[in-house]
Order: C-alpha cells, then sequence, then structure tokens
C-alpha cells in the first residue's frame, strides 16, 4: 500500500484562540508538512484546489512546484483539480511544466469540484458542471498524448491542429478521477482505463463502496485488465496515540470543529458525537493497533491501495499532529505495507526525453 498525505490549505482562526496566522506563513507551514511527510517516507503529498473561503488551495500549481524544489521523493498529488472550473489548453501549460520542475512526481486528481461560490465565480452551473468536467477531461488528456490537437468543444473556443508547448515530461501523466457522490465521475474514469479516488471522508463506507462497485463493473464493461485497477482512498481524520483515549482527546477539537462547520451550514451532522464519528467514519483514530485494523477493514469493502491521511490537523496541535504522523510512520505505514497490496504501477510513467525535439523546433524557429 501507498500512503498520502494530504492538505486543503485551510485558512480560520483557532477555535480556542481566535488568532489567525498570516497568507504567507500558513502556505510556509504546507510547505514544511510535505518535507515532514517526505522525511517520515511517505510516498506521495497531495494539495487541493479550491477557489474560495476558507481555502488557500487556489493554485495548486504554484504551491506544488515550490514543494517540487523543496523535496526531491515525494510524489506531488493535486486533490483535486477542478478541471470543470478550467481551461483544459490553460490547465495542460501549467501541469506540463510542473511535470517538468517535479521531474515527473506529478500525478493529478481530477473532479468537477463542488461549492456554489466556486461556480458563481466561474460561471458554471450544476446542470453543466458534469459535461465540462467530461469535455476539459478528454482534450487535456488529448494534449498530453500527442499533438496537434482538434476538437470540437461547446465550453470553450474549438481547436484547430493545436500545438500547446511546452511538451510533458510524463507520456502520459497518470490520472485520477475523484470520486464522491455520482456515478458520471466514476463512469469516465472507468471509460478511460484510469485509477478512481474515492473520497471517503463525508459519510460512512456504504456510499462509497458502492461507487467502488459501480466503478469495477464499468472497468469490466470496458474490456479493461482486471488485473490493472487501481483505487484509492482518503480518511476523515488523524490521531494515533499508545492508547485510544489518548488519541480520542486529541482529536477532539477537530471533531468539536467539525460540528461547528455542520451548524454553520445548517445541517444535521453525519455523525453526532466524537464515537459515532470513530466507529462509524473514515477517521483512523486511536491506538496503532486499532488504526491498522480499521485499515484492514475498509480494504475489504474498497480494495485500496492507496491511501491518504491529512497533512495537517487543524484544529488539532501541531505538536500532537505531528506524533499522529510520527506514530503512523513508525507502527502503521509498514504492516499496512507488508499486507496490504501496492498499485500496479508507481513512480513516473514513460518519461519523454523531448529536450532534442523542442531544441529542434527551436532551431527551426529561429532559422525561419
Amino acid at each position: 500500500m501507498k500512503i498520502l498525505a494530504i492538505t486543503l490549505v485551510v485558512q480560520s482562526p483557532d477555535p480556542q484562540t481566535g488568532a489567525q496566522v498570516s497568507t504567507r506563513e500558513r502556505f510556509g507551514q504546507v510547505v514544511a508538512a510535505a518535507e515532514f511527510a517526505e522525511e517520515l517516507g511517505f510516498d506521495g503529498f497531495g494539495v487541493g484546489e479550491r477557489h474560495e473561503r476558507p481555502f488557500l488551495s487556489s493554485a495548486p500549481t504554484v504551491l506544488l512546484s515550490h514543494i517540487a524544489a523543496r523535496t526531491s521523493r515525494l510524489r506531488l498529488f493535486t486533490a483535486v483539480t477542478t478541471l470543470s472550473l478550467l481551461d483544459p489548453v490553460r490547465a495542460f501549460e501549467d501541469y506540463a511544466t510542473l511535470d517538468h520542475l517535479s521531474d515527473g512526481r506529478l500525478e493529478l486528481i481530477i473532479g468537477k469540484g463542488n461549492g456554489s461560490a466556486q461556480r458563481d465565480l466561474f460561471a458554471v452551473s450544476p446542470e453543466d458542471q458534469w459535461a465540462r468536467n467530461a469535455e476539459s477531461y478528454e482534450v487535456f488528456r488529448s494534449l498530453w498524448r500527442s499533438q496537434p490537437v482538434t476538437a470540437d468543444t461547446t465550453f470553450r473556443p474549438p481547436l484547430r491542429d493545436a500545438e500547446v508547448w511546452p511538451r510533458p515530461f510524463q507520456q502520459p501523466v497518470r490520472v485520477w478521477h475523484g470520486s464522491a457522490t455520482s456515478r458520471e465521475s466514476v463512469d469516465l474514469a472507468a471509460r478511460y482505463g484510469d485509477p478512481l479516488y474515492s473520497a471517503n471522508v463525508t459519510n460512512p463506507i456504504e456510499p462509497y463502496a458502492e461507487l467502488v462497485a459501480y466503478y469495477r463493473d464499468r472497468w469490466s464493461a470496458y474490456g479493461h485488465d482486471p488485473a490493472a485497477l487501481t483505487v484509492g482512498a482518503g480518511t476523515a481524520g488523524l490521531s494515533i496515540a499508545p492508547t485510544s483515549q489518548e488519541a480520542r482527546r486529541a482529536f477532539a477539537p477537530s471533531f468539536e470543529g467539525y460540528l461547528q462547520a455542520q451548524a454553520r451550514l445548517g445541517v444535521e451532522p453525519v455523525f453526532p458525537t466524537l464515537e459515532d464519528f470513530v466507529e462509524r467514519s473514515s477517521a483512523l483514530v486511536g491506538s496503532p493497533a486499532e488504526v491498522i485494523d480499521k485499515v484492514h477493514r475498509y480494504h475489504e469493502r474498497l480494495g485500496h491501495s492507496v491511501i491518504h491521511v491529512p497533512a495537517e490537523g487543524r484544529p488539532t496541535a501541531p505538536a500532537e499532529h505531528r506524533a499522529s504522523l510520527e506514530l503512523f510512520a513508525d507502527e502503521v505505514a509498514p504492516i499496512l505495507r507488508r499486507d496490504l497490496p501496492d498499485p500496479p504501477q508507481w513512480g513516473p510513467v514513460n518519461p519523454t526525453h523531448d529536450e532534442v525535439t523542442e531544441g529542434a523546433a527551436a532551431e527551426s524557429l529561429a532559422s525561419a
């Protein structure tokens, strides 16, 4: 099993002190979290993409480029790239550049995104966001694989023998499809033979397991090799301590933040008590043995070979979350790697060395 740490780069006041760090300091915390994840031996680090408060993750390519320069081994994930909001040509340019800057460590998790503020900002409606996501992905995918590209598009000007630079380092890049509530993203992943990443954080396991089962069905229906099927899954929180009691005590501020967020939204919490949250959500809260057992139980339902944990524990105290990550790396991760399978593919995907081609193109332009 491969293990990621992921952040959405939330900027919000500390629920106990009311203090809020500056944007500059907050970005510094994220970079430090990525460096710590690499130090602990995690396999990847992910940055979300959101275009509304309280998130600072509107430019994941910029942030991941900086993290690429400060790390050397981590696979770098987007979680998720909101292609329904983006021009796929511009997205390709950004990510192809990041692919080179990271020496082919880039992986994308794409999705339509959520939140009405984001949709309003980019003039995307709930009715067309799935179609936008699919169209943007198909254009992005075509540009990455071969050029020139011709495409009759609906949500951006059509492409006619379009060439877009730079050519990427990996050929192709691995694109995961984020899955939370709908079959549209699941079917898109299965159609193209791409891996699926289950959000697995908001509800109990049942709806996520149903979507993963649907993915497996569609994968077979599209004629793909069953051995190549890959599923990743998230976790709703992390708090590991020598005893269950210590872990729950440390996680209590995070659960209180969850209740407050649900109250602001005016909805009943899916998990009304801390005990229910620990029992029925995907959160990894408990002793190392309890956490290992829970991941195994989820694997029985989801069959996932990649898992992520929160890179940051807000509003849990940073020192306590770092201690959880250390305990996870020391006592949990080795067992998961031993007992559960790795994904069929990992690492750079068929790196291309196109400098010769680019150099020839540059010479041709110079002599024209």
